[in-house]
């Protein structure tokens, strides 16, 4: 079994050995970038997006889209090249070539994978860059969209807000992160209670599959749909665009944010918080954040601040009355509701000042930019009041790490396990988020914070999700299993398959090995193939 929690750091010592040079480099993109040229379409010529080492924005293009500091360090593998296409053909073309020349290619829409998997490796490869590709076309009429995969959530937000005060989409509250991971891997915000994922909300999509066909739903079949919303794109072509469906929104949504301390009875409120956060009106979303502070700016001591973050899509007069009703314990107030738009509140839940203009959901600077490590867990009981109270110990001999629960409930609880590939539905209390971000460079600094990650996790073992441990694709976590697709690629797979997918992880096995029986679309943790058809 290949569950050691060491496994990431194996992967960091891999990663400064098999640093690429420029020499290999060159012997392998001189053939590389001829097979470009060869397949490249005169009207759209691929010269002009593609970057070698040699090109003087090389650096600029790579960092562009690094979303997790921890690599962007110099020792880490550089890509041999980056393709940031402009065109279909251009990615026609860079599949055709990297399987004849052998080269991994790594996919990046928004570069906000927790684990740097679509712009590292430990083998030869290249970056296939997607941010240019990011048209978004909303029809308010039939409320829908059509949005390529290079687009970021703040800008489909902002676009569909252009259009309707009255509409959005049921995905993450990071306006910088990328469309096709987010996407894809089944990605959740707060309005998940009420109409699911992302995925549960994908109508169509456009694909370009191993043989470099154009396909939609009807072409490739349910199968690879099925997979692709939810399983993770990347290990079965290169996505090209999503069509999404809106969901009805309220002209006026309800944020607030209260903080509470272990000497506020932060516990009694937690415990509470766990057994009525899934079962509240499916309107109301309270994500409960847990982390480390002082006890006052005086005093070295420290303790617990919770803060219960909400988004309620109607106004303040009802949700006090709901709240009031199913839980009164967390004290809510009028002076703590802000009524604002849907689209005003992706920035609250962002971190930006109230006011703040809505085109700033268009900008693609992250908030924040920093060295970080995520784990997950589900939680299917409340822990009891005891258990909360040695997390909290743990958690200030600790100090860096964040607990965040967003709850489950709702919609997440009436969509079957295997309508998509993502299968955490009922029976789930939260999902369950471990952050640690840390400014320090070098992997010294992060493999401390990296322990302390881990550390935090292996605390919650009694009290989370068992047989299999579940755990979130969009939280990759390497930790979990790293497919090395040799041998043992489908056994390898299986270890964090299981644990992000459960049983539709078997149906995603026979798919990648129906529409990729080779194996070109591949990372550490892609979906195997069969072992009948190993590489």
């Amino acid at each position: 079994m290949r569950t050691s929690t060491f496994a990431i750091d194996s992967l960091f010592a891999v990663l400064l050995l098999h640093a690429v040079s420029w020499a290999t480099c060159d012997s392998v993109n001189e053939p590389f970038l001829q097979c470009l040229e060869n397949h490249s379409n005169p009207s759209d010529p691929i010269s002009a997006v593609v970057y070698t080492p040699n090109n003087s924005s090389y650096s600029s293009v790579l960092q562009a889209y690094m979303r997790n500091l921890r690599f962007n360090e110099s020792t880490t593998p550089k890509p041999q090249l980056i393709i940031t296409a402009l065109h279909e053909s251009h990615i026609q073309a860079a599949i055709i070539c990297a399987k004849r020349i052998g080269l991994e290619m790594r996919i990046r829409s928004g570069g906000h994978d927790f684990e740097g998997i679509s712009y590292s490796s430990v083998n030869p490869f290249f970056i296939l860059d997607m941010f240019n590709l990011r048209s978004i076309n909303v029809s308010i009429s039939d409320a829908t969209a059509w949005v390529q995969v290079g687009a970021t959530l703040g800008e489909v937000y902002y676009r569909i807000a252009e259009k309707s005060n009255t509409h959005g989409f049921p995905a993450g509250v990071c306006p910088t992160v990328g469309v096709g991971g987010h996407f894809s891997g089944g990605g959740y915000g707060n309005m998940m209670r009420k109409y699911g994922l992302t995925v549960d909300n994908i109508v169509d999509a456009q694909i370009i599959d191993v043989n470099g066909r154009i396909l939609n739903r009807e072409s490739m079949g349910e199968d690879l749909f099925w997979a692709i919303t939810g399983g993770g794109a990347s290990s079965y072509g290169v996505v090209l665009a999503y069509k999404i469906k809106l969901v009805v929104v309220p002209a006026t949504v309800t944020v607030f944010t209260v903080e509470r301390t272990l000497q506020q009875n932060a516990t009694d409120i937690v415990y509470r918080w766990q057994q009525v956060a899934d079962k509240l009106d499916e309107d109301i979303f309270i994500r409960l954040r847990m982390y480390v502070v002082n006890v006052s700016s005086e005093s070295d001591e420290k303790t617990i601040n919770t803060a219960f973050i909400s988004l309620f899509l109607g106004d303040s007069k009802r949700l006090l009355s709901l709240m009031n009703q199913s839980f009164p314990e967390l004290g809510l107030k009028q002076t703590d509701c802000i009524e604002m738009t849907w689209a005003q509140s992706i920035l609250y839940w962002t971190g930006f000042p109230i006011g703040t203009p809505v085109n700033t959901l268009l900008s693609r600077i992250p908030q924040p930019l920093t060295h970080a490590k995520l784990k997950s867990d589900y939680l299917k009981e409340p822990i009891p009041k005891d258990g909360l109270e040695y997390i909290w110990k743990r958690m200030i001999e600790l100090e860096r790490p964040v607990l965040t629960f967003n709850p489950y409930g709702g919609q997440m609880a009436e969509i079957p396990a295997s309508d998509k590939p993502f299968p955490h539905r009922a029976g789930n209390i939260c999902k369950i988020q471990y952050l640690t971000t840390w400014s320090e460079d070098g992997v010294e600094a992060a493999n401390h914070y990296l322990n302390l990650t881990r550390m935090l996790h292996g605390y919650m073992t009694p009290y989370v999700s068992k047989s299999p441990r579940e755990a979130f694709l969009n939280y990759r976590d390497l930790d979990l299993g790293i497919n090395h697709n040799g041998p043992n690629s489908y056994t390898e797979g299986a270890v964090y398959g299981i644990q992000y997918f459960k049983d539709n992880y078997h149906r995603l096995v026979q798919t990648k090995t129906k529409v990729d029986p080779h194996n070109f679309f591949r990372n550490e943790q892609s979906i195997p193939t069969l072992p009948s058809f190993r590489k």
